[in-house]
């Protein structure tokens, strides 16, 4: 079964989630569990969990994923950013797992002024301390598409960190379309290729999630502007580089059947469902 959503907002718990996911004709969604740039967050008993899941259930949503805030920062050198990286990331665990996701996506952070080195293995520090083998949900580490000093726009930073976590099996990957684009994999003319590569160095069972999402950047721009699936040079945020048949092979693919495919496209009126235009053009 195709699993297909797109991001839905939190603002009225679960069950609001639940049905704007459902007015987009998706099966499966994803949510911060607050605003992504910000610690504030409601008590997990006002999220309205039970209403939300007795909705999901009569209409046929299978489940969803949750996205960690942007604020956390695993990577940094200063040890107010990563002591509030490590106590935030553990708080959104907690919270994941109370709201029953299997699954919490993460960006593994930015070195700033430091060097690649040393932001791979302060992640590694990082999540040794917060993860133990009782975790509950899996992490997944966000492919990035490499702007300023972001660590994991090479599936080799990724493959580093799991390797050194004391805890593997409890870290997966979630792959953006976007970012992998703009970081230089071709998956426009060769996304067998990447898929390849991927499974080389990291494993494809370690790939869980999948965001769709077209780029406004050309291969290689290291840039992380997303687009409209396939929109033309007249689309109002501007042109799609990756393109609508290139996103429903990578959705329909044999090699990464049965993930979550989430979209993160570009939002642009309330008059346009665009979500669920996308979804329904995925599908085919």
């Amino acid at each position: 079964m195709l699993k297909i959503g797109s991001h839905v907002s939190i603002s009225n718990g679960l069950l609001g989630a639940a049905k704007e996911a459902q007015s987009y004709g998706a099966n499966t969604f994803m949510l911060y569990t607050g605003a992504p740039q910000n610690t504030i967050r409601k008590p997990i008993d006002a999220l309205k969990l039970v209403e939300g899941k007795e909705f999901m259930s009569k209409n046929g949503l299978i489940d969803f994923v949750v996205h960690a805030p942007y604020i956390i920062n695993l990577a940094s050198y200063k040890p107010e950013i990563f002591e509030l990286a490590k106590r935030f990331l553990g708080e959104e665990i907690s919270r994941t797992a109370s709201m029953g996701s299997d699954y919490l996506i993460l960006h593994p952070g930015s070195y700033t002024d430091m060097d690649l080195e040393y932001g791979i293995n302060r992640i590694v520090e990082g999540l040794n301390e917060v993860i133990n083998n009782d975790t509950v949900p899996t992490i997944l580490l966000e492919t990035m598409a490499g702007k300023g000093s972001e660590v994991g726009y090479r599936f080799e930073h990724i493959a580093e960190i799991i390797s050194k976590v004391n805890f593997p099996n409890k870290i997966g990957v979630c792959m953006d379309t976007c970012h992998i684009h703009d970081a230089g994999y071709d998956i426009v003319n060769d996304l067998d290729s990447v898929l390849s590569e991927f499974d080389t160095i990291i494993g494809l069972d370690k790939l869980k999630v999948v965001h769709i999402n077209g780029s406004l950047n050309k291969l290689g721009a290291k840039k992380d502007r997303h687009a409209n699936i396939g929109a033309s040079s007249d689309n109002p945020k501007g042109a799609d580089y990756i393109g609508a048949e290139v996103i429903f092979r990578i959705v329909h693919h044999p090699l990464i059947a049965n993930r979550h495919f989430i979209l993160e496209t570009p939002w642009l009126d309330k008059k346009t469902n665009l979500y669920k235009e996308e979804i329904a053009m995925i599908r085919g």
